[in-house]
């Protein structure tokens, strides 16, 4: 078909997504593989040459990325912050307009999964370790940590009716933002695939603006870079899941958490993985996260009844109003003074939700056929904003609240006089009643994050680099699940916690202009939709 494309509808708003593009035309079958030439070549060599060098150059790695991240994170910190407001107000916006009435996959189209089991895999691919990471780590860090100057806005967490501003911080990061750059990217995938007949892949996402051009090396270059920006960012979260599992098991089972620990766990649980890799979707991954949904929610109703009910309700209600309010000064980038807070946390917070976007935004777009846009908004944005807070605010606010009260010294200990953020969880969980028991129960819930983040990853990252096809060859997903374990341990060696962060940042800000025109095209394709029914 021409290059310009023409209207095939008197509705200047509905567009002619007919391609002749075949899904895996492109694709090279070496040894029975199923590989879409170049991207697959080119990704998987250039991230080899990562980890061989990483490795072979780990004081080299280390000083790199400890430069790298900081100056990302304080250089484009206006255009990530900015960036991600309007990818939010864009997605609220969806919840309210007409087109939030398009069904994805169609008019008829049935959902594949109960809400339950649909729910379940969007969390666990969603929020994954960082929940148990960070719930307790960063409101205490926020409060109390660096005298204060890590405080969002500069608040003063000394003062009555200031003392929650930690946990108030922490919904900012993980609350609306964080899902709607999730939903975005979902949503323009589904659309585009299950509506439009285009392959399950970044690069359909642009067929309005590139045309057939999207499959040539324009689009070779965008599926290439979501590859990048999945990894890295999927690899930042397993390799601070692999530091936690370390403490862990110091923790339940006084063994020390050596890097050589750390690299055998994430060998070890990649194994896992590729067993659930080997289950495949239904069997390996969704089981995965409806036992993780379980044990989260065990744990949670655990600490809220050991820290009290009320209290915890209380604290929530009282923090999202704060949140609410505080929203608009959260979101400004300029004039800001509280730099500890904006650029060593929330700018390095928006650079890695969107380098995971392409992993969940993908992620979630195959599971979620059958659902309106209305309903996926709503669920994908608003539902886990909410239960997000309630986590953090029951985890962060009940360690503020026993810091405040002279207790909870293994938290004092971690997050505050050597930081030490991997243990905070434990030192939490040691003022609470059965630490014996629950201890090790948290150790199994983190594995078992591990394990759903890393084959979730492996499955989107494989579809990428098949063309979009969603039934390519097991072994393939078994090549990315076992690169994404050698690349967490190359940079792990390779300057630990900084190099994570550094890598995540640095895939992350060129992909936001990704992100941001794939929400244009995706308002083209969903006036198009709309102007159909």
């Amino acid at each position: 078909m021409s290059e310009t494309k023409k209207m095939l509808d008197p509705d200047p708003r509905v567009w002619d997504f007919e391609t002749e593009y075949e899904l895996g035309q492109d694709n090279i079958r070496p040894f029975g593989l199923d590989l879409h030439n170049p991207v697959f070549l080119i990704s998987s060599i250039l991230i080899g040459a990562f980890v061989l060098i990483a490795l072979a150059n780990q004081e080299a790695a280390a000083t790199f990325f400890g430069w790298l991240r900081p100056w990302l994170t304080s250089t484009f910190d206006w255009f990530l912050v900015l960036s991600v407001n309007a990818i939010t107000l864009f997605c609220l916006a969806l919840i309210v307009l007409p087109v939030g009435s398009v069904r994805i996959g169609g008019k008829d189209a049935k959902p594949d999964y109960s809400y339950a089991g649909w729910i379940a895999m969007m969390f666990a691919a969603g929020i994954g370790i960082g929940l148990l990471f960070f719930g307790v780590l960063e409101p205490v860090y926020y409060n109390f940590s660096e005298s204060g100057g890590a405080s969002p806005l500069g608040v003063d967490a000394s003062q009555p009716g200031n003392e929650y501003i930690g946990v108030v911080g922490t919904i900012h990061h993980w609350g609306l933002e964080a899902w709607a750059v999730y939903a975005a990217v979902g949503l323009s995938l589904a659309i585009f695939c299950y509506n439009l007949g285009l392959p399950l892949t970044l690069r359909s996402a642009f067929y309005p603006l590139l045309g057939e051009r999207v499959w040539g090396w324009w689009g070779h270059l965008i599926d290439t870079l979501a590859v990048f920006a999945t990894l890295f960012g999927l690899t930042t979260s397993l390799g601070l899941g692999a530091q936690q599992v370390a403490a862990g098991l110091y923790e339940v089972f006084g063994i020390e958490p050596s890097p050589t620990v750390v690299v055998l766990l994430i060998i070890g649980i990649t194994a896992i993985a590729l067993g659930s890799v080997l289950l495949g979707m239904d069997a390996g991954v969704k089981r995965l996260s409806e036992i993780n949904m379980i044990m989260a929610v065990g744990l949670f109703l655990f600490v809220i009844l050991a820290t009290g009910v009320a209290t915890a309700a209380t604290r929530y209600f009282s923090v999202m109003t704060d949140y609410v309010l505080m929203l608009p000064a959260l979101s400004n980038p300029f004039g800001r003074d509280d730099t500890s807070f904006f650029h060593g946390w929330t700018t390095f917070y928006w650079a890695w939700w969107i380098a995971w976007s392409p992993f969940v935004g993908m992620f979630i777009a195959r599971i979620s056929r059958g659902r309106t846009v209305r309903e996926f908004v709503l669920c994908a944005l608003i539902a886990p904003t909410l239960v997000c807070a309630l986590w953090m605010s029951t985890f962060g606010g009940a360690a503020i609240d026993m810091l405040n009260a002279g207790g909870a010294e293994g938290v004092r200990a971690t997050v505050i006089e050597a930081y030490k953020p991997e243990g905070a969880l434990f030192g939490f969980l040691k003022e609470l009643p059965f630490y014996s028991i629950v201890a090790p129960i948290s150790l199994l819930l983190i594995v078992i994050f591990f394990v759903t983040s890393s084959d979730s990853g492996s499955l989107v990252i494989d579809t990428i680099t098949a063309g979009g096809k969603m039934d390519a060859p097991v072994v393939q997903r078994v090549f990315w699940c076992t690169l994404e374990g050698l690349v967490a341990i190359a940079l792990l060696l390779g300057g630990g916690l900084a190099a994570l962060q550094g890598a995540a940042v640095s895939t992350g800000i060129p992909f936001t202009i990704v992100v941001l025109v794939m929400c244009y095209c995706l308002w083209l394709a969903l006036r198009s939709e709309r102007a159909k029914m």
